[in-house]
C-alpha cells in the first residue's frame, strides 16, 4: 500500500494544530497541569502520525530487506529466462524457412539457437531456486487465502515444460527431423506471452 503524500501529512499537521488542544484546555476542570510547551506536544503528534515515522517502524527488522533483495534478483531472472523464451522460437521459424541446400544460412541459425538455448537454461535455475526461496524461506503465498500461489505454481511447471519442449524442438532441427512449418513455429511462439501474462496477474493482482 502506498504511503500518504506529503500534502496529506501537511493537511494532518494543520488539522492536529488548530483542532488537538492540550488535554487541560479543553477540561479545565481536572487536575491535569496544561504542558507548559503545546507546541511540542502537536509536534510529537505530528511526527508520530507522519508515513516517515511508521516506515521507519516498518523496516526495522532485517529480515524485510534480505527478503527484497530476494525478491528483486528473482524478477530480474524471470524477466531474462522469458526473454530468450521468447526469441529461441523466433528462430524455430527462421529455420523452418531456410530453403533447401542453405547449409550456411541453417548453420548460423543453428548456432544461435544453440548459444542462446544454454543461456536460458541458466538463466532458469537462479530464476527457479529463488522463487522457492521466496515461497519456503520467507512463508510468501503460505497459509489461507492464498490460492493464487498455488495456480502460479501450475503455470511455472507450464513454463519448464516449454521450456523443455523447446530444446526437444532444437534437437530435431540439429537432426533434420523437424516437419512442421513456420506457421506454426510463429503460434508456438505466443504460448510465453500468455504464460507470463496470467502470472503477473496472479502475483500482482491476487484474484483468489
Amino acid at each position: 500500500m502506498r504511503k500518504a503524500p506529503f500534502f496529506g501529512a501537511f493537511l494532518t499537521f494543520s488539522y492536529c494544530f488548530v483542532c488537538c488542544k492540550p488535554f487541560a484546555e479543553r477540561h479545565p476542570n481536572t487536575s491535569r497541569p496544561t504542558p507548559q510547551n503545546p507546541g511540542l506536544s502537536r509536534l510529537s503528534l505530528f511526527l508520530y502520525l507522519t508515513p516517515v515515522h511508521h516506515a521507519r517502524r516498518t523496516h526495522r527488522g532485517p529480515k524485510l530487506p534480505a527478503m527484497l533483495w530476494v525478491k528483486s534478483l528473482h524478477i530480474v531472472f524471470v524477466t531474462s529466462w522469458f526473454a530468450g523464451l521468447f526469441y529461441l522460437p523466433r528462430i524455430f521459424v527462421n529455420l523452418a524457412m531456410v530453403a533447401p541446400g542453405s547449409s550456411a544460412e541453417r548453420e548460423r541459425l543453428m548456432l544461435m539457437a544453440r548459444k542462446l538455448m544454454r543461456f536460458t537454461t541458466l538463466l532458469a535455475i537462479p530464476a527457479v531456486a529463488l522463487g522457492l526461496w521466496l515461497w519456503l524461506g520467507y512463508g510468501i503465498g503460505k497459509g489461507p487465502g492464498n490460492a493464487w500461489l498455488h495456480a502460479k505454481l501450475a503455470l511455472v511447471l507450464l513454463v519448464l515444460g516449454y521450456h523443455h519442449a523447446c530444446g526437444v524442438l532444437l534437437r530435431k532441427f540439429g537432426e533434420e527431423r523437424s516437419t512442421r512449418s513456420h506457421r506454426w513455429y510463429r503460434w508456438f511462439n505466443e504460448i510465453p506471452v500468455l504464460l507470463l501474462l496470467a502470472i503477473v496477474v496472479l502475483v500482482v493482482v491476487k484474484p483468489f
